[in-house]
């Protein structure tokens, strides 16, 4: 009886301290945690997707962070989140300690294509719950997700500050809607799976109409030309300086 009431006193005792320590973890992730997101649009969507929250998240209250919202490719649809960590940002934030923007990279269902009015509910609710500056939010996706950032972006051209289309491509009859949006498109000449030319015709239509839109060519690369653009810093100092101005 006697030890039964000293295990249960050092339980009474621990419990504030393990719920402290539970909720300032909550506040302040080191790393990404798994979500889950459902909207209903013309159908229900449900959207699983990875959070990363900056280092310095939640310490000063009056601070607004900068977003990336990044779009898989067609790989690594599915339930399991651990497939959207192998390539772009989610692998990013597992290495890096210093990320500055907050990061949502949501996962596409199996058998599935990017919803463009789900992706937008889920952003407004990233958007609307957590510290996000929404002059600074930027999209980002390869392949599949690059196709799906074309998209995202022609479906709402005023929710984003910068677009980083990678080996994608969409709807050049569509794309002039974006000619005030900041974007930078990458690809590589080799690529056999998405040819150069699906992000050529976007860039062209995009010139035509004025648009702010560079364009960066892999000589050498094949399908993969995230890893060299997701790699370069160039590219996180660059989008840091765009920021929203059609409201």
């Amino acid at each position: 009886m006697k030890i039964l009431v000293i295990v249960l006193s050092m339980v009474f005792l621990l419990c504030p301290l393990l719920i402290a320590y539970a909720e300032e973890g909550e506040k302040v992730p080191s790393k990404q945690k798994s979500m889950s997101f459902e909207t209903q649009v013309v159908k229900t969507v449900k959207l699983n997707y990875l959070l990363y929250l900056p280092k310095d998240y939640g310490k000063d209250k009056e601070q607004k962070f900068p977003l990336i919202m990044f779009l898989h490719g067609a790989g690594e649809r599915g339930d399991d989140l651990e497939k959207v960590k192998i390539h772009g940002i989610p692998k990013i934030v597992e290495q890096k300690e210093d990320f500055p923007f907050i990061a949502v990279s949501p996962q596409c269902p199996e058998d599935s294509w990017w919803d463009t009015d789900a992706l937008k509910a889920l952003l407004d609710e990233i958007v609307a719950k957590y510290e996000v500056d929404p002059d600074r939010v930027y999209l980002t996706g390869l392949s599949m997700g690059g196709y799906g950032s074309w998209a995202l972006g022609i479906a709402y051209p005023n929710k984003f500050a910068a677009i980083v289309p990678i080996c994608g491509g969409g709807d050049e009859k569509k794309v002039a809607v974006l000619k005030d949006v900041p974007i930078w498109v990458f690809h590589g000449a080799k690529d056999g799976v998405v040819p150069l030319w699906q992000s050529e015709k976007m860039v062209n239509a995009l010139k035509e109409a004025g648009g702010n839109v560079q364009f960066t060519i892999y000589p050498e690369a094949d399908h993969d030309s995230w890893t060299a653009t997701y790699d370069n810093p160039e590219l996180y100092e660059w989008l840091l300086k765009q920021k929203r101005e059609n409201k």
